[in-house]
């Protein structure tokens, strides 16, 4: 093992509690010296113990947990993504094809028996070696090997979990699955042959329909959103195909409630909606995993709502829905976009917080324009309404 996943001295690890909110180059300048400490390791571990904070709490509040480079924890599941993950499957055994940090692999192996983590990157084996062993994750077994070769000798099991590198070798983002590592397209009927279900962790980049066909064997999609920040595409495929496809969409949010709503792929396509001919008492806007999920009218036609126009995914209704998945507002004034009521809006509302939805602007533009500033705790939307009329709503958050 090299020096990074050596034990940490106990004299190292009261060093990194003790400078853990300190500046890491002030702290190699300082104690470059210093003998009595790994300062190296040490450096790494302030590095990574601040990104898992929030990111990975569980490992953040274990002091034997080693992090590796920054790359491979920036590109890690949270925690909280993981944790959904991991109610979705269970079984015998899981293969983890791409075990990276581990994080995924960790939190799946605890509904199944057995569990393989697969990585051919040898310094990543040894920190989650080091890693599962902490956190008594006795059930992991490690291969330092590629997806390729690995998945041609395994045995068949009953989920494989794969998390393709989507960066090119100039490390720019991809967005196709030929351009991913390993290349799922080529793999997908070797992997339908050795496992019963599979789990593909894709960027919310990806273009769902164009990922289905390509991979139509999917029998679930899933879009998870955190704290209304879109992170993971899932799809859940198996060896028989199926004519419905749920469409599930989550956002996780800070209080650790989960707001869902379900929806079938094509559906949308199917159905209709009201739209608003005026703003009512509330306004809605969806998560950002229902609008990458484009579930639309969907959404207007369960909860009752009116539409505000059909490019516009925003919604109205006199009733305050607690439930809704994603924010609500309450409407305080609606004016039209006009240079009078601008300035009249600037008069009454010189600090907002500004979005725009089907509007000629964008938001800077808009802010260049009324001269307001960013934040306090009124809300304005510019938006575009049934008739093709811009108006501006004034509003602050109800939920």
């Amino acid at each position: 093992m090299n020096n990074y996943t050596n034990k940490m001295e106990d004299k190292t690890k009261e060093f990194i509690n003790k400078h853990l909110n300190e500046d890491i180059h002030t702290l190699s300048l300082r104690h470059k010296n210093d003998s009595s400490i790994d300062i190296e390791l040490a450096l790494r571990q302030i590095v990574g113990k601040n990104k898992a904070k929030y990111k990975i709490p569980s490992y953040y509040l274990n002091d034997e947990i080693l992090y590796p480079a920054q790359l491979s924890l920036e590109q890690s599941s949270s925690e909280s993504t993981a944790k959904y993950k991991s109610t979705l499957v269970e079984g015998t055994s899981i293969v983890d094809l791409t075990g990276g940090f581990g994080i995924d692999c960790y939190f799946l192996s605890k509904n199944f028996k057995k569990a393989v983590y697969v990585e051919r990157h040898t310094e990543l084996c040894e920190y989650a070696s080091n890693n599962f062993k902490v956190l008594d994750a006795t059930n992991i077994e490690i291969v330092n090997d590629t997806s390729e070769s690995y998945l041609q000798k395994m045995k068949a099991v009953d989920l494989i979990y794969i998390d393709p590198a989507r960066r090119n070798k100039y490390g720019k983002k991809v967005v196709s699955l030929s351009d991913c590592e390993p290349d799922i397209s080529i793999l997908y009927p070797l992997l339908l042959e050795k496992a019963e279900k599979i789990m593909i962790k894709l960027s919310p980049m990806f273009d769902i329909h164009l990922a289905l066909s390509e991979l139509p064997n999917t029998n679930e999609v899933h879009i998870i959103s955190v704290d209304n920040e879109c992170k993971e595409l899932i799809l859940i495929l198996s060896r028989t195909k199926s004519d419905k496809i749920p469409l599930k969409m989550i956002n996780l949010t800070k209080n650790n409630s989960l707001q869902y709503f379900e929806s079938e792929i094509g559906n949308e396509l199917l159905t209709e909606c009201k739209f608003a001919a005026e703003i009512l008492l509330y306004l809605y806007e969806p998560n950002s995993s229902i609008m990458k999920g484009g579930a639309f009218k969907h959404i207007a036609k369960s909860f009752n709502l009116k539409k505000l126009h059909i490019n516009t995914h925003l919604y109205t209704s006199n009733e305050l829905i607690t439930d809704f998945p994603g924010r609500v507002f309450t409407v305080i004034s609606v004016s039209d976009s006009s240079k009078v009521e601008l300035k009249k809006l600037y008069a009454t509302t010189p600090k907002a917080n500004i979005n725009v939805r089907n509007y000629p602007l964008t938001v800077e533009e808009f802010r260049k324009k009324t001269k307001i500033t960013d934040g306090g705790t009124d809300y304005i939307f510019a938006c575009k309404l049934n008739n093709d009329k811009n108006i501006i709503v004034k509003c602050t958050k109800t939920i």
